[in-house]
């Protein structure tokens, strides 16, 4: 292992996991880690506005690959190796509790994105690992047994060398790993909300439904959770879960179509207003601004009320069946044009990468080069939001640097 190195293109969580457990396994291992930017963990600092949401308390490996609309098999055995439990040990061994909100999500009790982040850049003091910021990779090549990392004003050497450079907007910057017969999904975003030129809704900014059904009209595509009704148009883990898997088919849309919601998920046309022929007999004398019978927040019931033309002082017994018709549509199925996508909360991901058959789920090793390693969002994996995509940083981080390590200690098989 003596004089042996490994270079990590990235520094963001999959290329610090991966140094710094490369770098514990191995304190004879000189381990740098090349970042093209001043900043380090950027995307860490902000998950979660700011709390960082570490992973999600989904434990059966079956259940957590359905989580990820690109990449399912590949991390069935990657997640063998490293999983959400296998986080929240790792943490916790170097002192860094994480807490399970209702809905899965994880985070350090702290709800500080910091504590992530100096746990990251602390281990990574203490074992040596090397930093060197505005330096980006531009040119892979091989010199006998070694790599050759060109960055432009500095090149390097290594042997081994993980990228973790995260995901690229365009495809035309994938080249310097094209260059090395390697092959990538063109990536399109995901993880993103929906525009909609609807001013109505321009009223009801803030608003949240906490179960509501959204389907992408002419398609098999929907979710069922929670949706925000944001100043342009829809957001919410059902919007984001919609727009993650349904990522490569709105792209080819250019974000242009129309979703129909259901925003009281439990009826549907034909039972609510069965519902609703009971409830006016038994609240016929009150009016319908003031008793809404779906829990719905009550400026989002008005709404309703409005563009169903029902006079807001209207009595339920004297509600017209046309008014109570159109009131039905709207709440079971309304419909509305997006034209357009928004970034949810500076959580840029994209979907594609390098392809997932040219490398090895059990080691993160390319299947075309020998001691080149992938880690992170530059492989064409990526999971709905709620902690899955920095699960898959975690585990292609470790999974790599494991590799790497075995690696080091092999004996050389005798003749």
């Amino acid at each position: 292992m003596q004089g042996k190195t490994l270079i990590i293109a990235g520094g963001g969580a999959a290329g610090f996991f991966c140094a710094v457990n490369a770098a514990e396994k191995n304190p004879g291992l000189k381990v740098i880690i090349l970042e093209k930017s001043n900043k380090l963990l950027s995307k860490v600092r902000i998950s979660g506005g700011g709390r960082c949401n570490v992973t999600h308390a989904c434990f059966d490996r079956h259940q957590l690959v359905k989580r990820y609309p690109r990449g399912e098999r590949f991390l069935k055995k990657s997640f063998v190796h490293f999983s959400p439990e296998e986080t929240v040990s790792w943490f916790a061994k170097r002192g860094v509790q994480l807490k399970t909100e209702e809905d899965g999500r994880m985070f350090p009790v702290s709800d500080d994105s910091g504590t992530i982040i100096s746990c990251l850049l602390d281990a990574a003091t203490r074992r040596g690992v090397q930093v060197l910021l505005h330096q980006e990779v531009k040119k892979l090549s091989r010199i006998g047994e070694l790599w050759q990392v060109d960055c432009g004003s500095e090149n390097y050497k290594a042997d081994f060398v993980c990228i973790a450079c995260g995901g690229y907007p365009k495809p035309a910057m994938f080249q310097w790993l094209t260059e090395l017969g390697h092959t990538a999904a063109s990536p399109v975003p995901s993880l993103f909300t929906f525009n909609i030129g609807d001013k109505i809704l321009n009223n009801l900014m803030g608003i949240s439904i906490p179960d509501a059904q959204v389907k992408i009209m002419g398609s098999k595509l929907m979710e069922r959770g929670p949706v925000l009704v944001t100043h342009w148009g829809l957001s919410g883990p059902a919007v984001l879960r919609l727009s993650a898997w349904g990522a490569r088919e709105l792209a080819a849309l250019n974000w242009h179509f129309k979703v129909q919601t259901n925003w009281i998920p439990e009826y549907n046309e034909n039972s609510l207003r069965s519902f609703l022929q009971q409830f006016r007999f038994e609240k016929a004398a009150m009016k319908v601004v003031n008793r809404n019978p779906f829990s719905l927040p009550q400026r989002f019931w008005e709404y309703h009320l409005e563009i169903a033309g029902i006079n807001a002082e209207t009595r339920w017994s004297d509600l017209p069946s046309k008014e109570q018709n159109r009131l039905i549509k709207n709440l079971c199925a309304q419909e509305f044009e997006v034209k357009g996508k928004t970034t949810f909360k500076e959580e840029f991901v994209t979907a594609g990468g390098i392809n997932l058959a040219e490398v090895d789920p059990d080691t993160m090793e390319s299947r075309l080069n020998k001691n080149l390693f992938f880690a992170g969002e530059v492989l064409d994996v990526d999971g709905v939001t709620g902690g899955f995509n920095f699960q898959h940083a975690w585990t292609s981080g470790f999974v790599a640097a494991l590799a790497i390590s075995t690696r080091l200690t092999e004996r050389p098989v005798k003749a």
